[in-house]
C-alpha cells in the first residue's frame, strides 16, 4: 500500500499528527515500536488497590532487577498491574557520561506516555517564546504566542481541558471545561497567600480531564472523569486526553489511518538527488523481519530522545554527521525540568471537614519569578502544583491493619497542604543524547549516552523555591512546616524531555523551522518534545499536541499545492 505520510509514534504527538493528516485525506501509516494496547486487556483500572496482591505494589527484588530507574522516577505511576506501561530498565538499557547520571522514563505501546502521562496542561507565553532572545540565551524561537494561540484553541477543544480563565499575561487563558473545586483549605491558601504576595497567584490546576464533555467527545464514548485517582492504570471512562481515548479512534474513523505495532524504525532513507526523505526502515520486534516502508511525509513524534536517535542513525555519505544534522544540533540542547522535593504543613480550622474522590489536578501556583517579582539571582522561573487534603487520608499518618486502621482514616481531623516546583532548564548545546560508538541493544541499535547536567541556575532557583514555600505556608498560618532536603533532581526525572532537534531562524544553529519542518530536508517534520528551543516552566505536553497540529495542516498544504 501507498502511503502519503508516515508517523513515527503513537503517543501524546504522533495521535495529533495522524489525526490531522488523515481528516485532511492523506493515507497515513503509524509506526509504533511497542505492543498493541486492548484496554479491556491492559487497563487495571476498574480494581481497588485492595483488590490487587501485595496493595498493587511491585515486590521490592523485582523492582531492584527490572524497574530500578522508572520507580525511581514515577514511583506512584509504577505499579504491578501497569508495569507492562513501563520498560524493564534491564532490558532496555542506556549509558551516562562518568560524573552524570539521567533518568530515562518510558515505555512502548501504542498511546505511549499519552496513557500514562500526568495530564496538567498549559499554555506557553510570549514571555517564554522571547525569552532566549531578549537574554540572548541559546537562539531565538522562530514563532510568538500568536502564531500558535489558533492551535492552542484546536487542541483544548478536541481534548478537553478543565481549568479557569486568570487573564495572567505568564499563563495565557485556553479554550476551558469547568475546573475541579479548590478545597476550602486551599481557598483560604489562595486568599492568604495573595494578601501577603500580591504578585502571586493561586489557581485551579488545569487538566486534560472531561468535566463537561462536548457532543463530540460523547461521540468517541469518552465520559466525565470521576475523580478515582487511577489515571496511570488506564481509563476505561476515557476521561483524561490519550491518544488511544481521542485522537487515533478519530484518525482510524476516516479510513485513511493504518496502525502497525512491535514496529522499530531504526533510520530514515534520504535520497540525496531530490534532498528528500523516502521512507523509514523498520525492524518487527517479534519476528525481527525488515521492512522499509515509503511515503510522501514522514513525521517524527517518537520523543525527543528516541527521534534524536533515529535521526543519527540516518547517517549515510552524503549526511555524515546523521539526517537533518548540518548544524550538528540533534540531539544537543536537551532539556527537562528540574523539580527539588516540595513543602507542607498543616493547616488548621478545618478539623470537621472531609472530601470525597481524589481530583486529578489541586493548584497550581504560577511562575512570578523575574515576572512580577524582579529582585532574583537567577534567570527564568518555576511553577507550583499542590493540593490539600485531611492528614488523617494519608497512608503514612496511620499504623495498623484492618477494620481499626480503615476506620482512622475516614475520620476528619487536620488538613495539610503541600506543593512541589517545577523549574525552568536553561538551553545548553552540550547537554546532549548520542549513539555509543560500541553497545548495542538487544535488536542491534546502538545504545543512546547521555551527558546532562544540572547547572548553577537551576540550583539558585530550586532553593529559592524550597524558601518561597516554606514563606507562603508560614503566611498562610501553617504549622508543622517540612521542606525537602536540599538537592535536584536528576535530568530526566521529571518526563518532559524535549530540545533535541530545536526549531530557529538560521538553519546553521538549528534543525527546524517554525512549522517544525527539518531545514535539511523539506518532507520531515520532527514535532514531538524535540522541536522545543526552551523548555519554559509549564507543563510542555499541551504545546506538543499544538505544534504537531498546525504542522500537519501546514504539510498538507504543500503537499496539496504541489510543493512538496
Amino acid at each position: 500500500m501507498q502511503f502519503d505520510a508516515i508517523v513515527v509514534g503513537s503517543g501524546m504527538s504522533g495521535g495529533w499528527s495522524a489525526k490531522e493528516l488523515s481528516e485532511r485525506g492523506l493515507k497515513v501509516l503509524v509506526l509504533e515500536r511497542g505492543f498493541h494496547v486492548e484496554p479491556s486487556e491492559h487497563y487495571s483500572d476498574t480494581l481497588a488497590p485492595w483488590q490487587h496482591p501485595n496493595f498493587n505494589e511491585i515486590p521490592q527484588d523485582e523492582i531492584t532487577e527490572h524497574y530500578p530507574i522508572q520507580h525511581r522516577g514515577v514511583s506512584y505511576a509504577v505499579k504491578s498491574s501497569n508495569r507492562h506501561f513501563w520498560v524493564k530498565d534491564d532490558e532496555h538499557p542506556y549509558s551516562v557520561e562518568p560524573g552524570t547520571d539521567y533518568d530515562w522514563l518510558r515505555g512502548y505501546h501504542l498511546g505511549g506516555r499519552s496513557i500514562t502521562w500526568g495530564r496538567q496542561s498549559y499554555r506557553l507565553s510570549d514571555i517564554d517564546f522571547e525569552a532566549n532572545k531578549k537574554e540572548n540565551i541559546g537562539i531565538d524561537w522562530p514563532v510568538r504566542y500568536k502564531d500558535i494561540a489558533p492551535w492552542y484553541d484546536h487542541v483544548e477543544r478536541f481534548a478537553g481541558i478543565a481549568g479557569a480563565n486568570e487573564g495572567l499575561d505568564q499563563l495565557p487563558d485556553g479554550v476551558f471545561q469547568p475546573p475541579f473545586a479548590l478545597t476550602d483549605a486551599e481557598l483560604a491558601f489562595k486568599s492568604r497567600v495573595e494578601q501577603k504576595f500580591p504578585g502571586r497567584r493561586v489557581i485551579h490546576a488545569r487538566v486534560a480531564h472531561l468535566t463537561e464533555p462536548t457532543e463530540e467527545q460523547t461521540a468517541l464514548g469518552r465520559h466525565a472523569c470521576q475523580a478515582r485517582n487511577a489515571c496511570s492504570l488506564g481509563c476505561t471512562f476515557k476521561a483524561y486526553f490519550s491518544s488511544l481515548n481521542a485522537t487515533l479512534p478519530v484518525a482510524l474513523q476516516t479510513g485513511n489511518t493504518t496502525i502497525k505495532t512491535d514496529a522499530l524504525v531504526t533510520s530514515l532513507n534520504h535520497d540525496p538527488a531530490s534532498g528528500k526523505v523516502t521512507g523509514v526502515n523498520v525492524l518487527d520486534q517479534k519476528t525481527r523481519t525488515r521492512t522499509t516502508y515509503s511515503a510522501k511525509l514522514i513525521f517524527l513524534n517518537a520523543s525527543a530522545i528516541d527521534s534524536a536517535l533515529i535521526l543519527l542513525n540516518s547517517k549515510t555519505q552524503a549526511n555524515p554527521t546523521g539526517l537533518a544534522n548540518s548544524s550538528n544540533q540533534v540531539g544537543r540542547n536537551l532539556m527537562d525540568h528540574v523539580s527539588a522535593g516540595g513543602v507542607s504543613g498543616r493547616i488548621d480550622g478545618f478539623e470537621g471537614l472531609t472530601i470525597f474522590g481524589r481530583r486529578p489536578g489541586g493548584f497550581y501556583i504560577p511562575r512570578y519569578s523575574n515576572i512580577t517579582e524582579d529582585d532574583k539571582p537567577y534567570r527564568r522561573g518555576f511553577g507550583f502544583q499542590g493540593g490539600s487534603g485531611p492528614i488523617n487520608r494519608r497512608p503514612e499518618t496511620q499504623a495498623g491493619i484492618g477494620a481499626d486502621y480503615k476506620s482512622k482514616h475516614r475520620q476528619p481531623g487536620p488538613w495539610y497542604i503541600g506543593f512541589s516546583a517545577f523549574g525552568e532548564i536553561l538551553p545548553n548545546s552540550n547537554n546532549r543524547v548520542t549513539l555509543h560508538p560500541t553497545r548495542r541493544d538487544r535488536w542491534g541499535q546502538a545504545l543512546p549516552h547521555f551527558d546532562c547536567s544540572m547547572g548553577k541556575n537551576e540550583e539558585q532557583m530550586m532553593n529559592a523555591a524550597r524558601e518561597d514555600g516554606v514563606a507562603m505556608l508560614e503566611a498562610a498560618g501553617c504549622t508543622d512546616i517540612r521542606a525537602a532536603v536540599q538537592g535536584l533532581s536528576l535530568p530526566g526525572n521529571r518526563i518532559h524531555e524535549m530540545g533535541s532537534a530545536r526549531m530557529g531562524h538560521d538553519p546553521s544553529s538549528s534543525v527546524l523551522n517554525g512549522w517544525c519542518q527539518a531545514h535539511d530536508v523539506a518532507n520531515l517534520f520532527v514535532t514531538d518534545g524535540s522541536f522545543m528551543t526552551s523548555a519554559g516552566c509549564q507543563n510542555p505536553s499541551l504545546g506538543y499536541m499544538a505544534f504537531s497540529a498546525r504542522a500537519a495542516h501546514y504539510a498538507a498544504d504543500l503537499l496539496a499545492d504541489g510543493t512538496l
